[in-house]
């Protein structure tokens, strides 16, 4: 199997996350989590990281980190392994404490970094933890250490970006006062709003905006070659779904440019001829499922694309030269 395509770059924000092998609570124990927030510290040092918010919770933790130099892999593998290596001898074990590879989402910089900011500190009242009014009790996050002076916080975790986007408070007693308020609102709000704002914070492979994604799938789908799929920094399947469901969204357009057709004022018929000529260019030159064709065409089941495509290579429509034109600008 090929190497996942990886993107580091200088400044680049991550959501990463991990949990321990088969859910087991790694953090539960005496010292467990105190050990594995001072491997983060000295991860944080030895790397140069700006770490921006983190929790540890019983089986998981959360970071949200920036890079100044393009290296979360080196990182993470140094976190992880160094206090993998410190677990196992203190506890007299074996094996591998974490589930596997830590998942990493790209955080555009600003307002979406500091939504995940949030995220991590509610972590502790999303589990049930502690209360709300409580939080700052929790021991094992930043917020524990962004309510102390900032000359008692560990080197290398900045409180910038959480201040700015909350309404620019100060970095005083008050100011994370009022900061501690602002996440009892949040966490406050119902099922419907929560989901709206935190939902996609540890799922998928990328938070922000539209442009910011589109900007990583450029620069990800520009370090493969010929038709090598690319595959996200610690992503889900979920993750390469979304972003395969983007670069198909990409072609299509490129293929109804290509083809003079309006992708906003298709017929309605579902074997209309312009939707099969694009179905027919999107199974040629990449790796669209049926179903994602059914659903953006509006063809109807998805079994329904391959039998129109299949009349439509029958009839010759795949030899013409508006077909071939249209191949060669959805080709990769």
């Amino acid at each position: 199997m090929p190497r996942k395509l990886r993107l580091e770059y200088a400044g680049a924000c991550y959501h990463v996350i991990n949990r321990g092998n088969y859910r087991r609570n790694l953090f539960a124990g005496p010292g467990a989590a105190e050990s594995f927030e001072a491997c983060l510290l000295e991860a944080v040092a030895r790397f140069g990281w700006r770490l921006h918010a983190f929790v540890i919770m019983r089986n998981h933790f959360h970071l949200a980190v920036e890079t100044p130099e393009p290296n979360l892999s080196a990182g993470m593998k140094w976190l992880q392994g160094t206090w993998a290596a410190r677990f196992n001898r203190f506890r007299g074990e074996a094996g591998r404490p974490f589930q596997g590879r830590y998942k990493a989402l790209h955080v555009e910089p600003g307002h979406a970094l500091a939504q995940v900011a949030h995220y991590i500190h509610l972590n502790p009242v999303r589990a049930r933890v502690l209360p709300v009014e409580r939080l700052r009790e929790f021991r094992w996050s930043s917020l524990h250490h962004f309510m102390q002076k900032p000359k008692a916080r560990p080197a290398g975790l900045v409180a910038q970006t959480v201040q700015a986007e909350s309404g620019g408070l100060g970095d005083t007693a008050a100011g994370w006062r009022s900061y501690l308020a602002y996440l009892g609102v949040l966490a406050e709000e119902d099922g419907r709003r929560r989901e709206e704002r935190f939902g996609r914070l540890s799922r998928g492979w990328a938070v922000g905006s539209a442009e910011f994604k589109a900007g990583l799938r450029q620069e990800l789908t520009g370090k493969g070659t010929g038709r090598e799929r690319f595959e996200l920094l610690g992503a889900d399947r979920a993750a390469h779904q979304e972003a395969r469901a983007a670069v198909w969204e990409e072609r299509l357009r490129a293929a109804a440019t290509a083809l003079g057709v309006r992708l906003d004022r298709l017929p309605a018929r579902k074997s209309a001829v312009d939707k099969v000529r694009l179905a027919a260019v999107m199974k040629t030159a990449t790796s669209v499922t049926n179903g994602w064709l059914a659903a953006r065409l509006q063809m109807g089941v998805p079994g329904s694309v391959t039998q129109y495509v299949r009349r439509f290579r029958l009839r010759g429509g795949a030899g013409t030269r508006g077909f071939a034109a249209a191949l060669s600008k959805v080709h990769t």
